[in-house]
């Protein structure tokens, strides 16, 4: 049975404002037994207005505006940067593909970071300023447990604002 996964999008600076298209064609397998199998041909991709231009996010699981487990992806064109920002709650971070460049800190510092390649793995604390980087196209999972949102080291750098 299939089914679509629709996420809620709120208002305010800490909440991820999402794309309506933003979301993953799911097929329910068990009949209500919560399990999920999603192909990534069934992903369908949506800017994030809360990240500069560029990226794009799809939700596999959420609401991203609530407590409960979130399972997104995030798409990064090449030569993006990531100015440094802060979560609200724990983030999982794992690289599908391409090379994400991560560090820890209040500005963003390409000389300060570390290549996540394919399968690489961070896990960033709420509260802990990071920010990141990449040179080709690179695709991330992030998992957590809502409610999920970005805030920005420098207000300035927040694309909500321009």
């Amino acid at each position: 049975m299939n089914r679509i996964v629709s996420i809620t999008a709120l208002g305010g600076t800490l909440i991820l404002a999402l794309a309506p298209a933003a979301s993953a064609q799911t097929h329910n397998v068990a009949h209500g037994s919560g399990h999920l199998m999603v192909l990534p041909s069934e992903l369908k991709w949506g800017d994030v207005p809360s990240l500069p231009p560029g990226a794009q996010i799809v939700v596999i699981e959420g609401p991203l505006n609530e407590a409960k487990p979130i399972t997104a992806r995030i798409k990064f064109p090449a030569n993006y940067r990531l100015p440094a920002h802060t979560h609200p709650v724990i983030e999982h971070v794992t690289v599908l593909s391409g090379t994400f460049n991560m560090g820890a800190g209040d500005k963003l510092d390409m000389s300060k970071t570390m290549p996540l390649t394919v399968g690489g793995f961070a896990i960033m604390q709420p509260g802990t300023p990071h920010f990141a980087w990449t040179a080709e196209e690179t695709i991330v999972q992030i998992h957590s447990v809502g409610p999920w949102g970005v805030t920005y080291v420098n207000p300035a750098d927040d694309p909500r604002k321009k």
